[in-house]
């Protein structure tokens, strides 16, 4: 993230994101590869990431359960599903609702490398 750059504060803004991990460096690489995450090193030690905003950040923990059910999901926003869907296969990762069972929604649902489900979503396409 450019260091001149600060996320927005404000108040009921979701800010940091701690997401269970088996092994921290296949889930950052994951991450990295699928969305473009920038990775970095905290002074502490430990990875951390920035999404592509600048405005969400968190970390991988270990000796978490993962969040395998969909009490809470968090969507990722992607510019193209498909492409997305590839990248989340090619990386490690396991679609487990495919494309279209949210119609006319552009969603998908994945399973990281730790076994974490999330979903996939795209704006609509004006036309």
């Amino acid at each position: 993230m450019d260091e001149k750059f600060q996320p927005t504060p404000l108040n009921g803004k979701i800010c940091y994101i701690e997401i269970p991990s088996v092994d921290v460096e296949v889930s950052s690489s994951f991450y990295k590869k699928v969305f473009g995450w920038h990775i970095r090193r905290r002074a502490d030690g430990h990875l951390s990431f920035d999404d592509t905003t600048g405005q969400v950040s968190g970390t991988w923990v270990t000796g978490r359960t993962v969040a395998m059910g969909t009490t809470i999901l968090i969507y990722i926003m992607v510019d193209d599903i498909i492409d997305a869907i590839e990248q989340v296969i090619v990386s490690g990762g396991i679609i487990v609702q495919p494309l279209g069972v949210d119609a006319p929604e552009l969603t998908a649902r994945f399973s990281d490398p730790a076994g974490n489900i999330l979903g996939l979503y795209q704006e609509p396409i004006q036309g």
